[in-house]
């Protein structure tokens, strides 16, 4: 293959939109941190302390779910309300993928009746189908482009 097919020694392709730069840098075997320009990091890899890409995954579309959802729980169970949420997922071993995610949200301490929960939920769900981007990508799916560049060592 050619280096143009490859990608390789091209310029950085990695056009975030709206958001600020991602990145992340190797400190070890198969061991990464991933840093943003807000100045939060996370472990990567397969160790001790560190989230892999598929629980990262996972994570992001549960928390994606419930950060959506927020405003619209709070205004039922008041602005302090306690949540957990939980995720887990279908993975097909030969095709290295997950097939299907299963999200909970766990709602601590709640007094709604049946009816305000029922109504809560809804609204939820609404705000959830509206503004979880990690959920509408995952619906849609996306495609990737993936480059190697090569840098010369400093001197």
């Amino acid at each position: 293959m050619a280096n143009e097919e490859l990608n390789i020694n091209v310029e950085p392709q990695a056009a975030n939109g709206p958001h600020a730069p991602l990145w992340a840098e190797r400190t070890g075997e198969r061991s990464y941190v991933a840093r943003n320009s807000k100045g939060a990091e996370v472990q990567i890899g397969m160790g001790e302390g560190q989230f892999s890409p598929g629980e990262l995954l996972k994570i992001a579309l549960a928390t994606c779910n419930t950060l959506s959802a927020d405003h619209s729980l709070a205004r039922s169970l008041g602005k302090d309300f306690k949540a957990k949420v939980g995720i887990s997922g279908k993975f097909i071993e030969e095709d290295d993928r997950f097939e299907s995610f299963q999200v909970e949200i766990v709602v601590e301490d709640s007094e709604l009746t049946s009816e305000e929960q029922v109504k809560t939920t809804e609204y939820a769900y609404r705000a959830i189908e509206k503004y979880c981007t990690i959920g509408h990508t995952l619906k849609e799916g996306a495609s990737y482009e993936r480059a190697i560049t090569y840098e010369p060592k400093d001197a």
